[in-house]
């Protein structure tokens, strides 16, 4: 389970064996979230509306390594 970003008590992370599209995972403490990498779209989410917020932000602004990772990672 490649872990990309820890900040915040926020993992961010992906499986070993995922799936397209490409995807981020998300937890803090017992609550998740599953993100799509290229349009942001939230697939399933348990985490706290401002948790969620955060996490999108921070997503947003690692696109591109989580992006270059993945591809590393499935290549």
């Amino acid at each position: 389970m490649p872990t990309l970003l820890n900040i915040n008590g926020f993992k961010f992370f992906f499986y070993a064996n995922e799936h397209e599209p490409k995807h981020i995972h998300i937890m803090k403490n017992d609550e998740f979230a599953k993100v799509e990498l290229d349009n942001l779209k939230v697939v399933q989410n348990y985490l706290k509306p401002k948790d969620l917020k955060f996490a999108l932000v921070i997503i947003e602004q690692n696109k591109i390594e989580f992006k270059r990772i993945w591809d590393a990672w499935f290549s």
